[in-house]
């Protein structure tokens, strides 16, 4: 793609798969492209056991932006999981039967990820990847950002600045001291905690599939558990819980806390597969979807993208799917722009296109959330139904491939939220769940 559009130079703050992915895009519409990090990105791994997934829009988003990743992280060992038939799931006290359903997803732990998509970046030309490189704001003012300003007193200038900072980011306050109004936020509080560590894989580990997923039915249980296999021939377990609920460190508590969930197989391959880590503990205090898409008044030569927009609980492993649809939004909108500096408009039609995106996955997370009365803060309208219709999807996905295969390809951000409530789909959900 030509590059001629008199747009010099673009910054994306962040290098994790966000950035990445958007840094994919920017290097075919920006004659520079710089990412930059504040942590060194000397290859060294993530620090504690990290699982990521990518799901079946993510997977062709991805091989859209770098032709045979998704093959290349195959061979360096990420694995194939066909959900209907070799993800064990249990929710609302039932385990899903297998059934084939044509919906795979690809699982790794992050650094296997991350370092397959900087090696592609960094290969590309224009681009520099920067570690060591703390942001400490903006520059320009509340009409337009010009470029970054280092920790060091240094700046650099862009013709736009991609804030891929994560669910962290400092970008309100960079935006309110340039004189622009940062957005409103909706937030989640639900406490979630995480427990990951690695072991060794074998064979016949899991007898009736390839992963497991073990998921609460609320509002009385708040134990979740996740094996799902990774490269090395290993396990990356997940113990996790909601509202103060969370497994302890020792492996002694680490497998008591596995025995009390509601599905003993994670126990039993905790059991008989050898712990190769410690455990990691994370924790995931609320989700957060900062509404740039909701302000009159943006700044031009700003976007924020992945987690420093919106960030859920990612036990629904959407969020790397999502931060790639963003990215490929991110080109998409750029491409409709006349030639010249990007627009103020340009970063409402970027950001309004990225609500599309995670609106789903926002629904799908902080929707369970409030399946507690514990859970505060900005509830989605209707939740309440939503959630009661979902335990009779849930039941109903148990027997109807139809429903299961929909449900799937939702989950997957192939089709809309609204797939799953069609009059046709509604009906076979009434009449598969077996409730009134």
């Amino acid at each position: 793609m030509s590059t001629s559009t008199g747009r010099s130079t673009a910054v994306v703050i962040g290098a994790g798969p966000a950035g990445l992915t958007a840094a994919r895009v920017l290097a075919d519409r920006f004659d520079r492209v710089v990412v930059l990090d504040r942590d060194e990105l000397t290859g060294a791994d993530v620090p504690g056991p990290q699982p990521h997934v990518i799901l079946v829009a993510g997977q062709r988003a991805i091989e859209e932006l770098f032709p045979g990743l998704p093959k290349e992280l195959v061979e360096a060992g990420a694995a194939v999981v066909e959900t209907g038939s070799e993800l064990i799931l249990h929710r609302y006290g039932r385990t899903w039967p297998p059934m084939h359903v044509r919906s795979h997803m690809i699982t790794m732990t992050r650094p296997l990820l991350e370092r397959a998509i900087r090696r592609r970046v960094a290969d590309l030309p224009h681009v520099e990847i920067k570690g060591g490189s703390a942001v400490a704001g903006l520059t320009g003012d509340g009409h337009r950002v010009t470029g970054v300003r280092f920790s060091a007193g240094t700046s650099t200038d862009a013709d736009l600045v991609v804030d891929c900072t994560g669910r962290h980011a400092l970008s309100d306050a960079w935006l309110l001291a340039l004189g622009a109004t940062p957005p409103e936020v909706s937030e989640v509080t639900a406490g979630i905690t995480y427990a990951s560590r690695l072991l060794r894989r074998k064979s016949g580990d899991l007898p009736a599939g390839q992963a497991l997923c073990v998921l609460p039915s609320p509002p009385e249980e708040k134990r979740l558990g996740v094996a799902l296999p990774v490269e090395d021939d290993q396990w990356l377990v997940t113990l996790g819980g909601w509202h103060g609920e969370h497994a302890g460190t020792g492996d002694e508590e680490y497998l008591a806390y596995a025995r009390a969930l509601p599905h003993p197989a994670l126990a039993d391959l905790l059991e008989r597969a050898e712990p190769v880590s410690d455990v990691a503990v994370r924790h995931f205090p609320s989700s957060r979807w900062r509404h740039f898409e909701r302000l009159r008044a943006l700044p031009a030569g700003y976007v924020a993208v992945g987690d420093a927009y919106c960030s859920f609980n990612p036990v629904h492993g959407q969020g790397v799917t999502a931060a790639a649809l963003q990215a490929q939004a991110l080109g998409w909108v750029l491409d409709r722009e006349p030639d010249g500096p990007v627009t103020a408009r340009f970063a409402r039609e970027f950001h309004r296109a990225a609500a599309a995106v995670v609106q789903t996955p926002w629904r799908f997370a902080v929707g369970g959330d409030f399946d507690y009365p514990e859970t505060t803060g900005s509830r989605p309208r209707g939740t309440g139904l939503v959630n009661r219709y979902a335990a009779r999807l849930h039941d109903a996905a148990r027997t109807s491939v139809e429903v299961r295969r929909t449900f799937y390809s939702v989950q997957h951000l192939v089709s809309p939220a609204s797939a799953l409530f069609t009059p046709q789909m509604m009906a076979q959900v009434i009449k598969a769940s077996g409730r009134p």
